[in-house]
């Protein structure tokens, strides 16, 4: 956004304040909270607390002004919640489909009670607006990481849903340019801020485990999914609709070309490979806890090794082992069998005084040494959208990074991905993440990256538009 003169805008003022926020968060201790605790209280001051900050004209209690791209399904879950922060005002959506231009704009005019929200057929002209400060974008697997960076070069913050990135060279020059414009970054890896979660990493992290030495990461339904449709298409071909209607070109974006099917929009993304990220569907979610648990979240594992099953060709294996080795020899273990019954997205962490397991039902299982350190409240299923969200906000008006901020995202992507690599090839890979590399194998290096359809790949890496 412009500055400008003789005020300091939410954008210049949060950049004097990035670098001293950093550190502050990176000194803190984890402990187990409870959400409540986490989001930083109230949105306005209450008895005795200190009113709002303001610097010039501009004041934090202003209305952040929002935009989004893409939205449906999942997204519409996170425009709800965005709806309901008395700090957000929604704006404008782009969307390739009519259709879901339309349900979006109903959704935000019915609730506030108008018809001030704009549609946009192409995500370019939402991006050059200056009043919007930062997008939910929710498109398509295949587009968050081009979103992701044409949205830190307008300088717009963003929550943008998970998969981040689909390979490992798109994942770092995400983060690279949320890195160089300075944007605030939230994936939606939400259990970062579910309380069975955040108490599982705070057990491991405090030392009640004793040393760590392993982490578990459900992907249950990560492998195969994808091996009968790879890079194909649908038999039946029809016509292109109308582009006003719906934009098939710009609906593929950088994937390789293929003929309008109208299944494709609802049913291709877990069939065929153009359209999605292997593992990395559940494992942007496990992985990224079992890193933070280790205290790994700024690397990658050293060692990737697959066991068990057929990882490539035609149907769903039943059972597979990733296992993964960091520098300090604390082990990842990806896995798709043998958890506890405790829900969806579960993780394991084991250390040599004792262990613990949750997922998305809520409960916790822990060692029998350990039961005296379960709280009351586990149990509870629930999204804890509301909370990451919120989070998000909070850290927008600090210019602190979030939880699943771009960097920690780009380093569970990047293990994601290379353990990914390693189960379709089949073969035990060594990861050098200083050179950003397989070592000694050429074709593991080359998965590193994926091929872009013109016009779009000199857009989708570059770092300036």
């Amino acid at each position: 956004m412009a500055e400008e003169k003789h005020s300091v805008t939410r954008r210049s003022f949060g950049k004097v304040l990035t670098q001293a926020g950093a550190v502050a968060a990176a000194a803190a201790p984890l402990v187990a909270q409870t959400p409540a605790q986490t989001q930083g209280g109230p949105a306005t001051p209450g008895p005795g607390q200190i009113g709002p900050v303001v610097v010039g004209n501009y004041s934090l209690n202003d209305q952040l002004v929002f935009g989004g791209i893409g939205i449906r399904g999942r997204g519409m879950s996170d425009l709800r919640q965005l709806l309901g922060d008395a700090r957000v005002r929604f704006v404008g959506i782009a969307d390739v489909r009519e259709s879901a231009r339309e349900m979006v704009k109903s959704t935000v005019d019915n609730y506030y009670k108008n018809n001030d929200c704009k549609m946009y057929r192409d995500a370019s002209e939402i991006l050059e607006r200056q009043d919007i400060d930062a997008l939910l974008i929710a498109t398509s697997d295949r587009w968050h990481g081009p979103m992701a960076m044409w949205a830190a070069q307008s300088g717009k913050d963003m929550y943008i849903e998970k998969p981040g990135a689909m390979s490992i060279n798109e994942s770092y020059a995400m983060a690279d340019n949320v890195r160089r414009y300075g944007v605030v970054y939230q994936s939606g890896a939400q259990r970062k801020n579910q309380f069975a979660f955040e108490f599982a990493v705070g057990l491991a992290r405090s030392g009640k485990l004793g040393r760590l030495l392993e982490v578990h990461a459900d992907t249950a339904i990560g492998l195969g999914t994808v091996d009968a449709g790879g890079h194909g298409w649908w038999a039946a071909e029809s016509p292109e609709p109308d582009p006003l209607v719906f934009n098939w070109d710009k609906w593929l974006g950088p994937c390789l070309w293929r003929p309008y099917n109208s299944n494709y929009a609802d049913r291709g993304r877990g069939e065929f490979w153009d359209f999605h990220a292997g593992l990395l569907e559940w494992a942007s979610h496990t992985v990224a806890m079992a890193q933070w648990a280790a205290d790994m979240e700024r690397t990658q594992p050293v060692e990737f090794e697959p066991e068990g099953g057929i990882f490539r060709g035609d149907g769903l294996i039943s059972r597979y082992t990733i296992n993964c080795r960091y520098v300090n020899g604390v082990k990842l273990v990806l896995r798709n069998h043998s958890w506890g019954g405790l829900g969806s997205c579960s993780n394991r962490f084991e250390g040599t005084e004792g262990w613990v397991e949750t997922g998305d039902s809520g409960r916790i299982e822990v060692s029998p040494n350990l039961k005296s350190l379960v709280p009351t409240r586990q149990g509870t299923r629930y999204d804890p959208t509301a909370e990451h969200i919120r989070e998000f906000i909070n850290c927008i008006r600090s210019r602190t990074p979030p939880r699943a901020n771009a960097e920690v995202t780009c380093h569970t992507h990047v293990t994601s991905h290379a353990a990914w690599i390693c189960s379709q090839l089949n073969r035990k890979l060594t990861w050098d993440p200083a050179k950003r590399m397989f070592l000694n194998d050429e074709e593991a290096n080359r998965m590193r990256g994926r091929a872009y359809r013109e016009p779009w790949r000199m857009e989708a890496l570059a770092t300036n538009m």
